[in-house]
């Protein structure tokens, strides 16, 4: 594969600074990990990234969750987080 294209991209330092970190953690160089995301956006024809709501929750997981609270009011009892998680995401 022949390199030809250049990107530059502006980003806050503390941002490339914490990304650089993870990235040596997981054996990668910026460099890399940029060329991965973007073939991965095109062999995928998507992004290749999963979003979450800050609660580490799909939108429409957490949607969901509301939903069963709001309907529920959480009278249903459960013995423990797990038990309740997977009873909601099921």
């Amino acid at each position: 594969m022949r390199m030809n294209a250049t990107i530059q991209l502006r980003i806050d330092s503390a941002t490339k600074t914490k990304a650089v970190k993870v990235l040596k953690e997981l054996g990668l160089d910026l460099s890399s990990a940029v060329k991965l995301f973007l073939t991965q956006i095109v062999r995928s024809r998507s992004l290749p990234i999963t979003n979450l709501t800050a609660n580490g929750f799909t939108p429409a997981q957490e949607q969901k969750f509301l939903r069963e609270v709001k309907k529920e009011k959480l009278s249903r009892k459960f013995t423990s987080t797990k038990e309740m998680l997977d009873d909601i995401l099921s």
